[in-house]
Formats: structure tokens, sequence, C-alpha cells
């Protein structure tokens, strides 16, 4: 595939990435992704031929490994697990103070809706919230924890940050992501 297939590709993938976060699975079109994106409805199912839930696995697995990496990133360098995770609330708030609270955690809004309906979407959510928990837990690790107790406490984080999110979205307000910064500072510290 050449260099104007990769960025219509690229386009398509961008443009689901924003419509999902926003807008969940079912209230997003394929419609409305071909306008976003501006690309061709051929290229659609010349990139995509399984269609959209193929084209919703690409976003997910991509927005996902994006956090993964921030979060890695923030956790390979002198920060403390509690700060690794206030880090990534304060960049989930700033994106959904910018979204006007449309948006949150780039897979929650289609991980609730798809979970019990569309497994291999359930898997591509399952598979980035196990890297972000693995991510954090090695930062527990370097910080002195055993695997076992490092996982727990990871896993205990971002079920705090999920739920800061889904209620800082509900109230436009940043001040459960701030409580959610205590408590996990409670709990890592």
């Amino acid at each position: 595939m050449g260099a104007k297939g990769e960025e219509t590709r690229a386009r398509l993938v961008a443009a689901t990435r924003q419509l999902i976060e926003a807008q969940g699975y079912y209230g997003t079109g394929l419609n409305q992704v071909l306008a976003e994106s501006g690309a061709p409805r051929g290229s659609l199912y010349f990139h995509f031929p399984e269609g959209k839930d193929q084209l919703v696995a690409q976003a997910l697995s991509e927005a996902g490994r994006d956090v993964a990496v921030l979060i890695s990133g923030m956790a390979g360098g002198e920060l403390s697990a509690a700060e690794v995770v206030r880090g990534l609330l304060d960049a989930f708030g700033d994106r959904m103070e910018q979204s006007g609270y449309a948006k949150g955690c780039p897979l929650a809004t289609v991980a609730l809706e798809v979970s019990a309906g569309h497994e291999e979407l359930r898997r591509v959510c399952e598979s980035a919230y196990a890297e972000w928990q693995g991510a954090l837990a090695d930062r527990l690790v370097l910080d002195g924890r055993d695997r076992a107790g490092a996982e727990a406490a990871a896993g205990s984080a971002l079920a705090l940050v999920e739920g800061a999110l889904l209620l800082a979205r509900v109230q436009h307000s940043r001040l459960p992501l701030d409580r959610a910064a205590g408590a996990v500072e409670l709990l890592l510290g």
C-alpha cells in the first residue's frame, strides 16, 4: 500500500477514534466516519473489508496503545505510581474539558456498550486495559511492591480513574478527578 493509501487509512481510524469516544459504537455511523475523514466510501471497505467492527477495533487498539505509551513514559521516569496516575487523570481531564465533556477515556464509552455483545471489541478493550494495568503495576514493582500486590493496586487505581472519568463527564467538573487522585495517593502512596 502506498503513502496515499496509508494516509487515507490513518484518516479513517482517526475519525473513528474521535467519533466513538464521544458518541460510542452505536452512535457512530460509517457515513459520519466518511464525512469526518474525507475518505471515499470505497476506501473504507478496501482498508477494512470486515466493516465497522474491524475499523472500530483498529481505532480502539490505537487509542489503547497511545494511553499505554503515556503511562509507560511517565512510569519509566522518576514519578511515583501515584504521580503517574495523577498525570493520567490530568491528561484525560484536559481532553475532557477541551471537548466540552463529550470525551474522557478513549475506550470507556465503547467498552460499556459492547462488553456483552461484541466479543472481538470486548477483547480489544480488555487487552488495552490490561496493558495499562501492567504498565502501572511495573512502576509499583519498581517502587518495591511484590507483583501480586502491584497488580491488585494497579487494577484498583484504574477502577478509580475510570469511575472518576464517568462522574466528571456527568458532572461537567474535574472535581471527581481530583478526588480520585487523592484516593490513589492513599492507595499507592
